[in-house]
């Protein structure tokens, strides 16, 4: 990778202690060389509203959009909540998949990961989410995946990343979410 490959890291909690700010953290922490996490976060960005959207995006959703058409690729990292996609990160897709010609996610290279206290990670709410990526035309990277089940044992109090494991299998993900990012950037 001869440039620098730019990735928009978001979470979809607003919780400062939030375990998937932990693990977007952690991702940054882990990118091998040349390639950059930038977070984006979403408590700028208010719920999705036709009419307010009529009369111009709000700054947070303008500052959305343009930090993903700036980024090469971006990363949602997703919680689980009651089996699905959270509110906050639906919503910020549904802001960034308007207007539908020339949305800020279409053609956009993205991945998931997500962290959970459950046995299966964020299964669920990763699933609902790839969904949503086929109507706003991105190409989420279909493997590997990271479903970090238990996190809250793998994360300190302060929210680092301890679990050796999970950093290996983290680091080689973000590596994959390069190239793949390459891929489409280079027109492959």
């Amino acid at each position: 990778m001869s440039e620098t490959i730019r990735i928009l890291g978001v979470a979809g909690s607003l919780r400062q202690g939030s375990l998937n700010r932990a693990l977007l953290r952690a991702a940054a922490d882990v990118a091998p060389e040349g390639v950059v996490i930038e977070t984006f976060d979403l408590l700028a960005v208010p719920l999705y509203n036709g009419d307010v959207e009529a009369g111009g995006d709000p700054e947070g959703v303008a500052a959305f959009k343009a930090a993903i058409r700036a980024a090469d690729g971006v990363l949602f990292v997703c919680p689980e909540y009651n089996h699905g996609v959270p509110g906050v990160m639906k919503n910020a897709v549904d802001w960034a998949s308007r207007p539908p010609s020339g949305a800020a996610l279409s053609g956009k290279p993205v991945g998931i990961i997500g962290a959970s206290p459950g046995q299966t990670g964020t299964a669920r709410g990763q699933s609902q989410l790839r969904q949503a990526f086929e109507f706003t035309n991105s190409f989420c990277l279909p493997q590997p995946e990271i479903l970090v089940f238990r996190a809250h044992e793998k994360f300190d109090a302060e929210g680092r990343l301890t679990d050796e494991a999970t950093a290996k299998y983290l680091a080689r993900y973000v590596a994959a979410l390069a190239a793949w990012i390459v891929r489409f950037r280079d027109g492959g």
